[in-house]
C-alpha cells in the first residue's frame, strides 16, 4: 500500500527544495532581466562570507565547504565583475583581504528586493496570512538559524 502525498516525508522534503529552486530561479531571472547575468546562488553565499571577514580562499572553501580550487574559482569570477576587491591587509602589508564592493553590496541588495518582491507574490498568491503562517511554522521547525553558509557544499556533497 502506498501512502499519499500528505503525510510523505519524501514529498515534504522535494516541496521544500522545490519552492526554494522556485524561488531562487525567479530572482535568478530578475537579476538577468535588471542585467546583471549568471549571478547563482554561491555568489551571493561568498560574497556574505567575506562581508562577515572571510579573506582568503583556503577560509571561504572552509566557510562553504566546498573545495580550495571552487572557492578560488568563486572568488575569480567575483572579482572579474567587480563585486570583491584585494585590498593590503593594514596589520600584514604581504597579505591581501578580500572586500565586497559597492558594486557587491548593491547587487546583494537588489537580490534582496527581488526576494521581497517574489514573497509578496506569493503572498497574492496564497494569501499574505497564509504565507505568514508557513513562515512562522517552519522557523518552528528549522530554528533561529535556517541556513548555514555552508549549504552550498552541503547541497553539492555526496556520500559515496
Amino acid at each position: 500500500m502506498t501512502k499519499s502525498k500528505t503525510g510523505n516525508g519524501v514529498h515534504l522534503a522535494q516541496l521544500l527544495i522545490g519552492s526554494y529552486r522556485a524561488l531562487v530561479d525567479a530572482a535568478i531571472a530578475d537579476l538577468e532581466a535588471s542585467g546583471i547575468h549568471d549571478f547563482r546562488p554561491v555568489h551571493e553565499f561568498a560574497m556574505q562570507a567575506i562581508a562577515d571577514g572571510t579573506d582568503s580562499a583556503s577560509e571561504l572553501s572552509r566557510r562553504l565547504s566546498v573545495s580550495k580550487q571552487a572557492a578560488a574559482k568563486t572568488i575569480k569570477t567575483l572579482l572579474d565583475r567587480g563585486y570583491i576587491t584585494r585590498q593590503v591587509d593594514l596589520s600584514d602589508s604581504r597579505r591581501k583581504r578580500l572586500i565586497v564592493t559597492p558594486l557587491g553590496f548593491a547587487v546583494i541588495r537588489k537580490g534582496e528586493l527581488i526576494f521581497d518582491a517574489l514573497r509578496d507574490k506569493w503572498a497574492k498568491q496564497i494569501g499574505g496570512n497564509e504565507l505568514d503562517w508557513m513562515e512562522r511554522q517552519l522557523a518552528e521547525l528549522v530554528g533561529e538559524a535556517p541556513l548555514q553558509i555552508d549549504t552550498p557544499g552541503w547541497i553539492a556533497s555526496t556520500t559515496e
